[in-house]
């Protein structure tokens, strides 16, 4: 099936990531004072990095992924050079694999003074992460061939009201749709949320290799709806493109998908003190604010930043992420053995 072929050839770009990413790393032509993994979009992370490059005077690689592999295919070489780490800094564009990490002792210890003001709710208790710059799991449509009033307020609503169109959704092992559909397992218990998978097998759900190019099939008008994040929304709109979006709640008593980026100190880091301070920055009031006001517009989970970028209106909220991290294995089970098969 077209299904399973999309899943393979995920995995061998997942595989095969590592050259392509270290020829794009940062700071090649002299050796660097920090490295960095990350998988936010290379074109918003550099400018961050560049930033902290320009203001503290260090040089850092960084290596970064690929869009169908998104996030997992670095949390996996997190995972086998653990033993002697080369990584300093993780750096998420989601938040629940950096809890795997997190669970498996790759991060070290580290209340980052930066982040003093972001709510509690946004950290992990044990200081092993901190996470800021929020994107909401949205649900995207192109106004000429679908009403908003005819759209579920509830991604719930997907599967109750046996609510069938034509939807593009990326791939459920990788990024925030593995992190987003666990959410559905945690929160509606596993049979709905099996459910909703028969539903997309049995209705030809368009399988997209990674959020963009679900957004793509939605311009193209091959799908009628696309499950994504904000900013491949807002990116295709600053390129013309006639889409829109709502933010569907999980469920009736629940709020919508938020997830933020993620920030960890690796533990065993080769340069540990400038580790620290490329943490400091990352999730730092400049940077919430600089992701902001980038074509990304993830939202500050910080109040008074939001305010300061005409935000004031979002409100993003935080789910129970160890909840959600907890879901991750049945939800990729079930995603394999019902959708990708």
């Amino acid at each position: 099936m077209k299904s399973a072929r999309l899943a393979r050839c995920a995995s061998l770009r997942v595989a095969s990531f590592s050259l392509a990413t270290l020829v794009a790393c940062l700071g090649c032509d002299r050796p660097a004072d920090v490295v960095i993994y990350t998988s936010v979009d290379q074109q918003f992370a550099e400018q961050a990095i560049k930033k902290f490059e320009s203001d503290s005077g260090l040089k850092v690689a960084a290596v970064f992924d690929t869009e169908a592999g998104k996030t997992t295919g670095l949390l996996r070489r997190l995972e086998r050079e653990a033993p002697a780490p080369r990584c300093d800094v993780w750096w998420s564009s989601e938040i629940f694999g950096t809890i795997e990490l997190a669970r498996r002792g790759i991060f070290e210890k580290y209340d980052s003074p930066a982040a003093a003001d972001i709510p509690a709710e946004w950290k992990d208790r044990d200081a092993r992460w901190t996470a800021c710059a929020a994107r909401a799991r949205v649900l995207a449509f192109h106004p000429d061939r679908i009403r908003a009033s005819d759209l579920p307020k509830t991604w719930r609503e997907i599967v109750e009201r046996d609510w069938k169109t034509r939807l593009a959704v990326a791939n459920p092992l990788f990024g925030t749709t593995r992190g987003h559909l666990a959410a559905m397992f945690a929160y509606w218990g596993e049979e709905p949320a099996q459910e909703m998978l028969r539903r997309w097998a049995d209705g030809g759900a368009r399988l997209a290799d990674g959020n963009s190019q679900a957004v793509a099939l939605l311009v193209a008008g091959q799908v009628d709806v696309a499950m994504t994040d904000t900013d491949d929304v807002w990116v295709a709109q600053a390129r013309g493109a006639r889409i829109d979006l709502i933010y569907p709640a999980l469920d009736d008593k629940s709020p919508a998908v938020w997830i933020p980026c993620s920030v960890g100190v690796v533990a065993g880091a080769p340069h540990p003190a400038a580790a620290r301070k490329l943490m400091d920055f990352l999730v730092s009031a400049q940077v919430e604010e600089l992701l902001a006001r980038s074509d990304s517009k993830n939202v500050p989970v910080r109040k008074a930043v939001r305010k300061i970028c005409g935000m004031s209106e979002m409100q993003p909220a935080a789910i129970d992420f160890e909840r959600v991290t907890d879901a991750l294995k049945i939800s990729g089970e079930a995603a394999r053995s019902t959708l990708l098969r």
